[in-house]
Parts: structure tokens; C-alpha cells; sequence
């Protein structure tokens, strides 16, 4: 999972974030460490997308809060970070909770709008290594019908 944060975050341009950033927000790594992931593992749960008897793609959460999502840049744009995001909402609404919140970085705020999020507020995020970037803190409102 590690890899896959890391080879997600290289394929991004720097479109919204510089260079600095975008390497801070993978704790300046280019090679997969599993002991952040295994720290945030004791918290929060984690679903992982398999293609290929391979670990395409993940995401976790906490209770009502879609706190990460990373699809390797081989498999994005096939659907999985939807299908994850999808299976969260669908857990959340089964669990009797009608709205779910993430925090976005500017590269996923469309995607999210297409899946029916809104966008609250853009505010700043400091990474673990201290860099600040700016995210966008969205909602959806789930229907338990």
C-alpha cells in the first residue's frame, strides 16, 4: 500500500502543487515503507482494491470519514477509486449515518464532485513533514431508502 501512495503521487502533475509538496506529501520517499501505513492501520479501516491478484488500489475510513484513497497510477481511470468510494458510502448509509465527509486534495475535488460530494470549504493541510497545502473539505448527504 505504501508503493501504491507513492507511485499515485509521482504520476501527478504539478498542476495545483509544486514539486516540494508533492514530494513532501510522500514523506520525501520514492521507496515503499509500510510503517506509516501499518501506524494509521491500528485506527482506521482499510479496504483494498485487488486486479491481477495485485493490490490495485485502497482506501480507509473512521466511522463517517473517507480518510484516504490511493489507486496505483497503472489502474486509475478503471473505476476503482469510485468503486471504493462507493462501497464506503454504501457501509456508512447501512451503519444509519446520512452524511460522510473526506478531505480532498485539489487533484481529487472534480472526482469527487462527480460522485456527488460538495465542496465546504478550502482550508490548509500540513503534512507530516511540515509543508502546507491547500485541500478542499467535502460532504455528501446519503440516503438510507
Amino acid at each position: 500500500m505504501s508503493a501504491i501512495h507513492i507511485a499515485a503521487i509521482k504520476a501527478l502533475p504539478t498542476t495545483f502543487y509544486t514539486r516540494k509538496q508533492l514530494s513532501a506529501w510522500r514523506n520525501y520517499s520514492d521507496k515503499p515503507n509500510a510503517k506509516n501505513i501499518l501506524h494509521h492501520m491500528q485506527a482506521e479501516i482499510f479496504w483494498v482494491a485487488i486486479e491481477n491478484q495485485m493490490i490495485a488500489g485502497f482506501a480507509s475510513f473512521m466511522v463517517d470519514e473517507l480518510m484516504t484513497l490511493y489507486v496505483h497510477s497503472y489502474y486509475q481511470g478503471k473505476g476503482i477509486g469510485r468503486a471504493l468510494v462507493t462501497h464506503f458510502c454504501q457501509e456508512a448509509a447501512n451503519q444509519g449515518i446520512d452524511k460522510v465527509i473526506t478531505t480532498a486534495s485539489l487533484y481529487a475535488e472534480a472526482f469527487y464532485l462527480q460522485l456527488g460530494f460538495t465542496a465546504i470549504k478550502r482550508l490548509p493541510h500540513q503534512l507530516r513533514t511540515g509543508i502546507v497545502v491547500p485541500v478542499t473539505k467535502m460532504s455528501k448527504n446519503l440516503t438510507t431508502a
